[in-house]
């Protein structure tokens, strides 16, 4: 699925290079492109603190528009338990680990770790 909206591309690998620089913990790539029609793929990732999450969403959002591509949404900053940015055809997610735990995003959307791996 490619959207409309987008007016650039902003990999999955721009993202994962981004969580990199600001140590997100636990990065999860998912491909759901056979599972959803409004993302190609899911990057999941566990933030240390509240400030830790906040800091990694700004760093992808700032680096996201620095390359071309609209942020078509922010949800959850204000209590950064969960954030959730949409990029089209790239969503992710920063969470801190309590919340992670729970939600179990991975368990939720059936991809199981041999297909992590895979992407």
């Amino acid at each position: 699925m490619k959207s409309y909206l987008r007016t650039a591309d902003f990999s999955t690998s721009q993202v994962l290079e981004t969580l990199n620089d600001l140590k997100a913990q636990d990065v999860s790539t998912l491909d759901v492109r056979a599972q959803s029609s409004f993302t190609d793929f899911m990057v999941i990732s566990t933030g240390t603190s509240r400030r830790h999450v906040n800091a990694i969403v700004d760093a992808v959002v700032v680096d996201a528009k620095h390359r071309g591509t609209r942020v078509l949404g922010i949800e959850g900053q204000k209590s950064a338990e969960w954030v959730l940015i949409d990029l089209g055809d790239v969503v992710v997610h920063v969470m801190q680990r309590d919340a992670r735990d729970f939600y179990d995003l991975e368990r939720l959307w059936g991809i199981g770790v041999e297909q992590q791996e895979a992407i």
